[in-house]
């Protein structure tokens, strides 16, 4: 059985998110007995960790990027085949792309962050 794409790129993400998340450092490290609590010292970060940003930055793009192309492309469809109901069809249409377009934009803004705060 042929494993689909959709379901290898979601394995990736998953992968590199773990990854991030175990290259930030040890958040939930306890602290010493009796001492007084210190921030543990944060993890440089490796070119590998920026080159696996860069990875799930561009899987993120690409996925909204088809994810709004095949929704667009289903609603030119069904307005070609129903012209008296574009104006229901677009206003249905209308709220998931924004949603969608939103989702990438602050997945980008939250990368750039990580990268760039640490």
């Amino acid at each position: 059985m042929k494993k689909s794409w959709t379901k290898v790129l979601m394995a990736l993400a998953m992968a590199l998110t773990l990854g991030l998340w175990g290259a930030s450092g040890s958040g939930l490290a306890q602290q010493a007995q009796g001492g007084p609590a210190t921030a543990p010292a944060p993890l440089p970060l490796s070119p590998l960790s920026f080159f696996g940003a860069a990875i799930g930055l561009g899987m993120v793009v690409i996925g909204a990027g088809l994810g709004i192309g095949r929704f667009t492309a289903a609603a030119a469809e069904s307005i070609a085949r129903q012209p008296g109901a574009a104006a229901q069809i677009t206003g249905a249409v209308n709220l998931p792309l924004f949603l969608l377009e939103g989702l990438a934009i602050l997945a980008e803004v939250f990368l750039l962050l990580v990268v760039l705060l640490k």
